[in-house]
């Protein structure tokens, strides 16, 4: 067998296990949402941060909800003062037709 080929595939092995698989998990909201299910789905937020796994909030909007944006951003803005220890905003808030999208990454773990 050649020690080099053998040296190779064993560099390759060990940079396999130390990669990070990082997936994109998403919670779903509504503009006028109660504050005990708030809180509820922004807990499952914090853990799939501390997972290390990327976060996409959506607000979708029905019927004349539409009409108030605002609330969609007011509630954006208070999901991420919560997480905002452990997260940061990867995409900022944008309206994407009937939802308000927003995509929160883990902050890097100081060594």
């Amino acid at each position: 067998m050649d020690f080099g080929k053998y040296k190779y595939e064993l560099k390759k092995q060990q940079a396999a296990k130390k990669q990070k698989v990082q997936s994109l998990k998403e919670i779903k909201f509504r503009p006028n949402i109660g504050d005990h299910d708030l809180d509820f789905k922004i807990n499952h937020i914090r853990e799939f941060l501390e997972e290390g796994h990327k976060t996409r909030v959506r607000i979708f909007f029905r019927g004349r909800e539409i009409v108030h944006p605002e609330l969609g951003r007011n509630l954006a803005k208070k999901v991420y003062e919560e997480v905002k220890d452990i997260g940061s905003i990867d995409m900022n808030p944008k309206m994407e037709g009937k939802n308000l999208i927003m995509v929160i990454s883990p902050k890097k773990k100081e060594k």
